[in-house]
């Protein structure tokens, strides 16, 4: 029997139910309903329960999710989704109260004109330093890959007995005990291209293959592409089996012909998840210097696939990038810039700013790991809240240092290869250069990259970095 993950109706309304909680909507009413007539709770870790529910069962779970879609939210003018409003609700420069930087800057008009004297070029970063994020990007994805989906306490417990804890370097299977091993399982789809004794080059991973797919539309749309563009190039490029979660659903919205931004609402109790996020590093590789237009950028990407916070995400997640891209600000300034771009009344600028005071507060960084996970422990694993929140905390706690970042992002459990490659390839950004990234870490990638994108399959990281250097150079000597 097929059971297709991400889209079973009765899997996505234990979902939904979910994140209507979350997001200031009362679902208790259609819970019970679900619950009287035999619904189960949404599948903790998998992306699909181990049966098929009832033809009953199936329609009522169709029903019962449009009617949660109906339901008002009390959250709904402090997380706009649009981007005029979103604007709106930002401010202007040096009127935030939620930790940006006085006159630092903001979303839409917030942001004061480059001058003639210093053009966008001038704040292009190197070929070398895209080439540092790209492979930073990649070393966090792998050493996150083998325990994508455990538990924070099994992932701590499988690292001490390797003696690789506090954790600094891939994990390894050599040295644990078999027992442990039967118990805690590594990520069955993950293990045999991802532990140090195996890895072989950069296997294949949707953290990276959303970057590639970005390039594509980069080069066929320009930076003008609209969100229907974001989704031609899917259809195109990206196999529907290489989606998850929120892009899984919109695909398939896509393919029955919905149109965005609807393709981000219908029936996708996954909106607020991290997927927008993971596709958020190219926006800001290409606009340096320019956080609104990386946070507007992201914006029209994630708009086909997410709402609200999953779409803020991305917009600090490009931002950051953006201002990271210059090479002349640390990572607090970094930070502190994407934060401008979030809502301050949202639920992921609270939990930004709880988490970088969190990391401030305290120099063990399991005390702020253990602090957030209690902070978050409604959500799901891969909601984009905690998840986003982690990465900055991890920054902020490591000081920006490549190593101490993807380590301690990793550490902290959740998504833990999306928060490596975001987390490694903000901070192997600020490096500036690749030789700056021990190498124990880039070697075994070997420079090549794994991929079901058409045309990138092989490609080496250093042929990755100097086409984005191309396209920021195009899109920056346009009128």
């Amino acid at each position: 029997m097929l059971r297709l993950t991400w889209v079973q109706p009765e899997d996505l309304l234990g979902h939904e139910l979910r994140q209507a909680a979350e997001d200031g909507r009362e679902p208790w009413a259609i819970a019970a309903r679900w619950r009287s007539a035999g619904g189960l709770e949404a599948p903790d870790r998998a992306g699909a329960s181990p049966t098929r529910a009832s033809r009953y069962l199936r329609q009522l779970a169709e029903d019962l999710l449009d009617e949660l879609a109906d339901l008002p939210s009390r959250f709904a003018e402090d997380e706009p989704t649009d981007w005029e409003r979103i604007v709106l609700s930002c401010g202007p420069p040096g009127r935030r109260g939620d930790g940006g930087p006085p006159g630092g800057p903001a979303v839409g008009g917030g942001v004061p004109p480059r001058r003639a004297s210093d053009p966008p070029s001038a704040a292009a970063p190197t070929r070398a330093r895209l080439e540092a994020a790209w492979l930073g990007r990649a070393v966090g994805c792998l050493l996150g890959k083998p325990v994508e989906k455990l538990p924070l306490d099994v992932i701590r417990t499988l690292a001490r007995s390797t003696g690789n804890w506090p954790l600094n370097a891939y994990f390894t299977t050599l040295g644990v005990p078999p027992e442990l091993l039967d118990a805690h399982p590594w990520n069955r789809r993950s293990a045999t291209s991802s532990l140090a004794e195996n890895i072989d080059g950069m296997p294949e991973d949707d953290d990276l293959n959303y970057p590639l797919l970005n390039l594509l539309l980069l080069q066929r749309h320009g930076r003008a592409f609209t969100t229907t563009d974001v989704a031609r190039v899917w259809l195109d490029e990206l196999p529907a089996g290489r989606t998850f979660t929120a892009e899984r659903v919109a695909y398939r919205n896509l393919l029955s012909g919905i149109e965005p931004p609807h393709t981000a609402r219908h029936r996708n109790p996954f909106r607020e998840w991290i997927g927008a996020l993971i596709r958020a590093d190219v926006h800001g590789w290409t606009n340096p210097g320019d956080p609104a237009a990386a946070a507007e950028q992201a914006h029209r990407d994630a708009t086909l696939t997410h709402t609200a916070n999953g779409v803020y995400a991305a917009m600090f997640t490009a931002a950051t990038i953006a201002t990271a891209a210059t090479g002349r600000h640390d990572v607090h300034t970094c930070l502190r810039t994407g934060l401008t771009v979030v809502p301050p009344r949202s639920r992921l600028a609270k939990a930004l700013t709880h988490a970088i005071r969190l990391a401030h507060s305290h120099e063990d960084f399991d005390t702020v790991v253990d602090e957030l996970h209690l902070t978050h422990k409604k959500a799901h694993w891969v909601h984009a809240v905690p998840n986003t929140a982690l990465i900055a905390a991890a920054l902020t706690h490591a000081d920006g240092d490549f190593t101490g970042s993807i380590c301690r992002a990793v550490s902290g459990g959740w998504d833990t290869d999306s928060n490596g490659a975001t987390t490694g390839g903000i901070a192997a950004l600020l490096t500036g250069d690749p030789a700056a990234l021990p190498d124990r870490w880039t070697a075994p990638l070997k420079n090549r990259l794994a991929t079901s994108v058409a045309g990138f399959d092989g490609t080496g990281f250093d042929a990755l970095a100097h086409l984005t250097w191309s396209l920021t150079h195009r899109e920056a000597s346009r009128p």
